[in-house]
Order: C-alpha cells, then sequence, then structure tokens
C-alpha cells in the first residue's frame, strides 16, 4: 500500500473558488465539495492514457466490458449480484436521481428523506414539483439513528410515493447496518413507498465497518428500489461524469430509461467506459490504500479538535470522506460561521443549513486531501472560532 503517495500536493485548478461561476482564489483552502486531493488509482490514469493515444474521442456504444467490470465489482466487492441487464448508464447521479424523479413521480407528490441529507435531493425534488418530506435522524450521544416511529408515520400518509435514501449516509457519516435498511425497507414495503438509494459513497468505508447494498437484502426490496451508484467519488473521476442507474423491475426500468432520453443524460463518454472499466477491474488495491488514508486523517482531525477544540464534537465518521462537526456552541448560524471561515480563515467549508434544518449549527469538512493540507485547515479553523 505504501507504493501510493497521498501526501503528494497537486495545485487545484478552479475548487478554491467560492461558487462555480467565479474565478478561483488563490489564498483559499478548499475543504468543501465532495472530491479528493488525490491523484486517481495509477490503473485509470494508464487506461486513460490508451484512449487518448487512440486518438477518436467521438461517441461511444457502451461495451459489455463495461458492464461485467460493474457487475463483477459488486460481486467481488459488496457480495451483490446485479444482471447486466439492470444497468442503465448516466452521466451522474444528480442526473439520475432527476430522472428517476421524473419517471416515478407527478408533481404534488412528496417524497421521503431522512435530515441533515445531500442537498441535491432538496433541489431534485423542487425540480420535480414535488414536495420534500423530512424525517429528521435523532441525534444523541454524538451519532445519529434512525427515528423509525417517525419514519413509520410519514411513509404511511398516502402523498408519500418515494424516498430517497443516502448509502452510506451523507453528511451524517452514518454507514447504514443490514438491521437498520431493513427496518427502513419494511416500512417502505408497508406503506408502498418506493426507495431510491443513492449510495454513490458505498466505497468509501471506514475499517470496522461494512456497505451493505439496500437491494442486496431481498428480492422484494431489489425489485422495489433503484440504486445509483458511481466510481466518481472512490477514485476521484466526477470530472468525467459516469454513474449508473440498476433496476431490476423491468418496468421501472423502462420508464427510467425514457426519462434519461427526455433529460439526454444517459450517453457516457469513452473516457468514461475506460475510467471506470479501469477502475473496477483493477483499483481494489489503491481503494484498499486510500481508504486507510482517510481513516488516518479522520483520527487526526478528531484527535486534533479534542486537543484544541473539544467544545466542537467531531461526530464518528463510519463512511465518505466528509467529517460532520457540531460548532452550536458558537452560538452562530452554520451560514454566518462558514462566512466567517471563508471570509477570515480563508478556508472553504460546507454550512450545515444547506442539509436541511436538522444540519443547522453544523459544518461539514472534506478530509481528502494530503495530511499537510488537514493540517493547514485545522490550523485556519482554530485561529478563526477562537479568535
Amino acid at each position: 500500500m505504501a507504493k501510493y503517495d497521498f501526501d503528494e500536493i497537486i495545485p487545484r485548478r478552479g475548487t478554491n473558488s467560492v461558487k462555480w461561476d467565479e474565478e478561483p482564489a488563490a489564498d483559499i483552502l478548499p475543504m468543501w465539495v465532495a472530491d479528493m486531493d488525490f491523484r486517481t488509482a495509477p490503473c485509470v490514469v494508464e487506461a486513460l492514457h490508451r484512449k487518448v493515444d487512440h486518438g477518436i474521442y467521438g461517441y461511444a456504444t457502451v461495451p459489455k466490458s463495461y458492464y461485467d467490470a460493474v457487475t463483477g465489482w459488486f460481486a467481488r466487492r459488496h457480495d451483490w449480484a446485479p444482471e447486466s441487464g439492470w444497468i442503465l448508464p448516466v452521466t451522474g447521479v444528480i442526473p439520475a436521481l432527476s430522472a428517476i424523479l421524473r419517471a416515478l413521480t407527478r408533481p404534488g407528490d412528496q417524497v421521503l428523506m431522512l435530515t441533515p441529507v445531500y442537498n441535491h435531493f432538496f433541489i431534485a425534488i423542487d425540480n420535480s414539483g414535488c414536495k420534500p418530506a423530512e424525517c429528521e435522524l435523532i441525534c444523541r450521544d454524538n451519532t445519529y439513528t434512525v427515528d423509525f416511529d417517525a419514519l413509520e408515520r410519514q411513509a404511511a400518509d398516502p402523498g408519500v410515493k418515494l424516498m430517497l435514501l443516502c448509502n452510506p449516509h451523507n453528511p451524517a457519516g452514518r454507514v447504514w447496518t443490514p438491521e437498520e435498511l431493513r427496518r427502513i425497507g419494511d416500512i417502505c414495503l408497508r406503506h408502498d413507498v418506493f426507495v431510491v438509494a443513492d449510495e454513490i459513497h458505498c466505497e468509501l468505508v471506514m475499517p470496522g465497518f461494512r456497505y451493505t447494498p439496500f437491494a442486496s437484502l431481498s428480492e422484494e426490496f431489489c425489485r422495489r428500489s433503484v440504486t445509483c451508484a458511481s466510481p466518481s467519488k472512490a477514485f476521484n473521476l466526477a470530472g468525467l461524469q459516469v454513474a449508473n442507474i440498476f433496476a431490476a423491475d423491468a418496468k421501472i426500468r423502462e420508464k427510467i430509461t425514457r426519462a434519461l432520453e427526455i433529460n439526454e443524460t444517459g450517453m457516457i463518454s469513452p473516457f468514461a467506459i475506460e475510467a471506470l472499466t479501469a477502475a473496477y477491474n483493477e483499483g481494489a488495491e489503491w481503494l484498499d490504500a486510500l481508504n486507510a488514508y482517510l481513516r488516518e486523517n479522520y483520527l487526526a482531525l478528531r484527535d486534533y479538535f479534542a486537543r484544541n477544540l473539544p467544545q466542537f464534537p467531531v461526530l464518528p465518521l463510519e463512511g465518505t470522506y466528509l467529517a460532520w462537526i457540531d460548532c452550536r456552541a458558537t452560538g452562530l448560524s452554520s451560514d454566518a460561521l462558514t462566512e466567517k471561515l471563508l471570509g477570515e480563515g480563508r478556508l472553504h467549508v460546507n454550512s450545515g443549513a444547506m442539509y436541511g434544518a436538522a444540519g443547522e449549527g453544523f459544518i461539514r469538512l472534506n478530509i481528502a486531501c494530503p495530511r499537510k493540507l488537514l493540517d493547514e485547515g485545522l490550523e485556519r479553523l482554530k485561529r478563526t472560532l477562537l479568535d
């Protein structure tokens, strides 16, 4: 594992801007958007070099080898054997969610979520003309659990047609256990609520925890759900725009296919095909090394807060590389705090408020960077918080 250099500092281009449409500022340290400051796996770089050298970058038909790479990866890595025919390639999980909501809901339907949760869930729901139904997670003893009684009550509302499930959960950092997923699934089955599982962070799991694909737990769960997954987070491929929808039910799959055609987001690039195939066929060792490095970064962050900022609890990180930090002791709103960190500390983090009302008072901090950058970010955070 030591042959992979995660300590190399590589200049970033663009993500140190405060907004996507602004010019980057050289003095801002970006620890916000969910991508990494690491080079991707060497096998992916080599595959992309081969494609560049080929010199033809036109439209691409997704080959059988792509589907074999996907199904083989999930069988080996996650003990789940989706069929090739279930897979719908798409340019990203966000376009996938948009297409799925278009296909499976009508304007006015309610969409259930466990909050705080990934902010694009709210955007996708709003864009589809649906309404969010928030079931707040219980935060007790510095960790999050599902309020199953509240979830049952909300799922029983006839207006709730679909649930967006984040597994592993962003930003709470939970890797849901099989028991938790079964309880969620049973509630949804009882009330005829269709589950859409966003499992984009599935490869990013800390030692001692194990990701369980929701659809792997039973035939009924598989038939009454679709899963969205991508190598983009784990292998730092977001710019290549590649993801997959797994839909076991043929009628559901047909509806989603039509929505992808309407949205024109179902055609992936030849570079995306090569990158995903290489990552899933050859990238397991690199991914193991990455997860070990992320674990050390998390422990360093947790210990730093315990020594220097004990009034700001860092929640346990079971999965993802996104630390969730309780900053309510500042007395500031999440938005005010992030503005202070940016303006005074030149540190860009995410406001907890963007993940729903349940995220107020928290910030989200990306630890997928070389240790030297993490140390610098923590120093900036300390100086600003204690000023």
